[in-house]
Parts: structure tokens; C-alpha cells; sequence
């Protein structure tokens, strides 16, 4: 008999079930790389996590046979909405055994959830911000998560969502580079030199976390300005800002983020961080008593570099924005920091232009994951 339960937020318990359930799914799972359970944790906690200051989400635990064998999180982000004047549930965190009738009853709580709030539609994977990394993997599953910048789950995980109805909303993908062989033409070099001059735009580079901290309220702004466009983009709110900025900062190499500057505003940035995924799977989920020291070993050691946040302000796309970003981009990763390989992280299929431009400089897309939408 399958049962599916809500989560009391407020009961640690029941919480930390919620939490465990991937780490059983995915023991023996090599590819996964296993989140922070303190990161879970906040995402359900209504004082902590401030996507509640304006929005609202409920957590269900399917159980059959004594044992918690599923999990889905049910969200209404009200900002979302408003902006695109849309009605839209999304479900995350969702996590089944190979059991159609367990992601059956997971999915009909949600369904349930949002009915009662007068919404019509149920998207996702979608999690608590844009850096919560979106989908189910569709393609790719030989390869190993990049961190906690996107999802991982096995390859039945799609039959289970389309199902019950799903279909594709927007497909996200990751492209792998091979460093010795990503060259950027001198003539991109060239154009991105006279762009500079011509648009009065400088490039600034960082020299340390506290000087990354001091900027998080103009790196934050860009960001509301460059995405406006962007299927998932909804205006972060202060709080936002600086909550996602305090957890990009931990994972941050400063040398790896760079920001275009014109007269003091920053028009587009370049966000790179360590691959530490190693390092995490060896954490386990916990930062001590040596999870920390296992990542921190493994931003030294890594030969993998992700970007995830690349963007020029909508003014500056099409006239020589994005030959200066890939030329800072090849900076970045042919640097001095002994990276091999790169990973661009999840960009959406919509972005065709930037999309084809990096298999021209030699990406290949190798990583797919797909956002399904269902209506209700």
C-alpha cells in the first residue's frame, strides 16, 4: 500500500526524512553528487529560506511498506506569476523509486496542492531560485553531476513524468568543452578589443571573496536587467540577491568571476566556479567532520571548470557583447589554474545563437535536461 504523507516543516524529524530520501535511491549511484543536507534543510524552512517572503511551497514523502520510497515538493512562486501573468505550480525535488504508481500518488498531492490555489498548470523540475538548476536529465547519464548546479536521476525518470501527461516545456542543455581544443579566432579577440573602445566598456576581474561580497548588490542588479527575456526569468528581490550570493560566493574561485563595466555599471558578467563534485560526494551531505576539508582539497586538485551565468545586458547583444564575453570566457578557463576540461551549465535551448556560436568554438553538447509542463 502506498501512502503519501505531508511534511511538517516545523518537525525536524520529519524533515530530515524528507532529506534522507535520495541518499537511499542513490547509494551505489556513482554519477550523483549527493547535495548539502543543511541546503535541503533551509529549503524547507519557512524563518530561513526567503523565496516564503513572497511565495509558498508544501512537501509530500510517499511511503509503501514501512519505507519512504518517494518525495515531491509542491511551490507557487506569486512573483513568478505576476510577471509573466501566468498560473503556474511547480514541482522539485521530486525523487522516486522505479514505481509508476509511487510517482503517481506523489504527483496527485501536488496536482491537489495546486488546484486549491486556483492554479492551472504544474512545471518543472523548478526550484527556489534561477541557480537551483532545472529538469530532468534526458540525456547523458553516463556522465557525473556537475555539483549542485543541476539535477541527476536515472534514465526511468522521464517514463515515470510523461506518463502521467507531462509534456516538454523547454529542454536545457550543457555543453563540454576539451580545453586544448577550444580556440577562440583571433578575429573574436579583435572584435571584443574594439567593442571596449568603442562602447566605453572595461573589464573587471576579482582578487578575493570579500571584494566579490562587496559587489553582490550590483552583480544582482545586472542579473535582473540581462534576463528579461528568459523563459524562467522573474525579478529577484533583495533578500534573493543576497541569499544566492552568499552560497555562490562558498563555491567561488574570485579569479574565475568576471564582470563588463560601462562608466561603473556592470552590463554583463562571466561566472565560473571550481568543479568540487568529487569533493562533495566524499562529504556525503555533511560538512563535518571532514566534508569541508574534502571540498576545500577539491577546488585545489579540480581540472574542471563550470560556467554557469554568462550574460550581456539586453542594449549590448548583437552589437559585439558576446564576441567579448567568449573572449574573456577562453581567458578564464585557458588560464593559469590547470583546468582541462569546461562545462557551460544548462543553457536554454531558446539561446540558439549563443548555443551554435560554442559548437563553432568547439563545444559539444553531451548533457540534456528537460522541464516538463502538464496542465491541471
Amino acid at each position: 500500500m502506498i501512502t503519501v504523507e505531508r511534511v511538517d516543516t516545523t518537525s525536524r524529524q520529519e524533515v530530515q526524512r524528507f532529506v534522507d530520501v535520495p541518499f537511499r535511491l542513490y547509494a551505489n549511484c556513482p554519477q550523483w553528487v549527493p547535495p548539502l543536507r543543511a541546503d535541503i534543510r533551509t529549503m524547507l524552512d519557512r524563518e530561513k529560506h526567503p523565496f516564503y517572503e513572497h511565495s509558498d511551497a508544501d512537501f509530500f514523502i510517499a511511503k509503501q511498506d514501512g519505507e519512504d520510497v518517494g518525495r515531491i515538493g509542491a511551490l507557487e512562486n506569486r512573483r513568478f506569476n505576476a510577471y509573466h501573468d501566468s498560473h503556474q505550480a511547480q514541482f522539485y525535488l521530486f525523487e522516486c523509486a522505479n514505481d509508476h504508481e509511487v510517482a503517481r500518488a506523489l504527483f496527485d498531492r501536488a496536482f491537489e496542492w495546486s488546484r486549491a490555489r486556483g492554479l492551472d498548470e504544474v512545471v518543472g523540475p523548478k526550484g527556489f531560485s534561477p541557480f537551483d538548476g532545472y529538469g530532468i536529465q534526458v540525456e547523458g547519464f553516463e556522465h557525473r553531476q556537475m555539483m549542485m548546479m543541476m539535477n541527476y536521476n536515472y534514465a526511468f525518470y522521464p517514463d515515470l513524468v510523461e506518463d502521467l501527461g507531462f509534456q516538454k516545456e523547454v529542454d536545457f542543455i550543457s555543453t563540454y568543452i576539451k580545453l586544448a581544443d577550444f580556440e577562440v579566432p583571433e578575429r573574436i579577440h579583435r572584435v571584443a578589443e574594439r567593442v571596449k573602445k568603442r562602447r566605453n566598456l572595461t573589464v573587471h576581474s576579482f582578487k578575493s571573496k570579500l571584494e566579490l561580497r562587496r559587489w553582490k548588490g550590483r552583480i544582482g542588479a545586472a542579473y535582473n536587467r540581462t534576463f528579461v527575456d528568459n523563459w524562467e526569468y522573474y525579478p529577484l528581490t533583495e533578500n534573493e540577491i543576497d541569499f544566492t550570493f552568499s552560497d555562490l560566493v562558498l563555491a567561488a574561485n574570485p579569479k574565475l568571476i568576471k564582470v563588463v563595466l560601462r562608466e561603473g555599471d556592470i552590463v554583463g558578467f562571466i561566472l565560473g566556479f571550481p568543479d568540487v563534485s568529487r569533493g562533495l560526494q566524499r562529504a556525503n551531505g555533511s560538512l563535518l567532520p571532514l566534508g569541508l576539508l574534502h571540498i576545500l582539497l577539491d577546488m585545489r586538485r579540480t581540472n574542471w571548470i563550470s560556467l554557469n551565468g554568462v550574460g550581456i545586458v539586453p542594449e549590448f547583444q548583437g552589437l559585439g557583447g558576446n564576441a567579448l564575453l567568449y573572449s574573456e570566457m577562453a581567458k578564464t578557463v585557458k588560464g593559469d589554474l590547470g583546468f582541462v576540461h569546461a562545462e557551460l551549465t544548462q543553457v536554454a535551448e531558446s539561446a540558439v545563437q549563443m548555443r551554435r556560436d560554442l559548437i563553432n568554438l568547439g563545444a559539444k553538447p553531451y548533457k540534456n535536461h528537460r522541464v516538463y509542463v502538464r496542465k491541471i
